[in-house]
């Protein structure tokens, strides 16, 4: 059986061939544990581009693993960029969603790469995604599928959005910092507000004060650390 792609391992290295990245400091909350559940976070920046996070969740006996990739950038106006692999019970899902928040329209031909990606894929099967706020400033390029046996297909299809992702850093223009800070805090604040899967389960788990600091903090960066 083909061995999975760490998300976070292949976007850190990638990164650190071009960029400096500064880890930070996250304290207690770099591990946490309730209820036979771990979480393990790593964030902090990406020097000129913005900020990253890597969030791991797996159960006892790892009956549950999921990982979760965030880049926010704040220097560059791209998308919010969330990668998301779980498998429960054998069954694997993987997800790349990217979310407008930018200051002027996203290109279409920086779209058009994801969309072939998505493509690509388009034989896999789609997972079921139930609509949530964010739904409605999701990218049509974004993809969810599901399904066993497919560790392979799955890790090559979150290497190519990575890839192709960290290639347009240097394709699209820098932008006002404070400004695209804004969006990402407002997105930010509206997922704590209003949730999401990991968001609600972090919260059920850790409490709303834990919750807080993980989402604005750790995952967007938009709150001081």
């Amino acid at each position: 059986m083909a061995a999975r792609t760490d998300m976070g391992a292949l976007a850190l290295a990638a990164l650190k061939d071009t960029y400096t990245v500064k880890p930070a400091d996250l304290g207690d909350d770099a591990c946490l544990k309730a209820r036979g559940i771990t979480i393990r976070l790593e964030s902090g920046t990406i020097e000129g581009i913005g900020h990253f996070c890597v969030m791991r969740m797996k159960t006892l006996l790892n009956l549950m693993n999921m990982e979760t990739l965030v880049l926010a950038p704040t220097h560059v106006d791209l998308p919010l960029f969330n990668m998301d692999w779980m498998q429960v019970a054998g069954a694997q899902t993987q997800i790349v969603e990217l979310y407008d928040n930018q200051l002027e329209p996203w290109p279409d031909a920086c779209q058009a790469e994801f969309q072939s990606i998505a493509e690509r894929n388009a034989d896999l099967p789609d997972a079921p995604v139930a609509e949530r706020w964010f739904s409605e400033i999701m990218y049509p390029c974004s993809f969810h599928k599901k399904g066993r046996r497919l560790t392979e297909r799955f890790s090559l299809a979150a290497q190519d959005c990575l890839a192709s992702y960290i290639a347009q850093f240097d394709v699209l223009p820098k932008c006002d910092s404070a400004a695209k800070k804004e969006k990402a805090c407002a997105f930010a604040q509206r997922l704590y507000d209003e949730g999401g899967p990991a968001v609600d389960t972090i919260v059920k788990l850790f409490g709303a004060e834990t919750a807080r600091r993980i989402v604005l903090n750790h995952m967007y960066g938009v709150e001081g650390i």
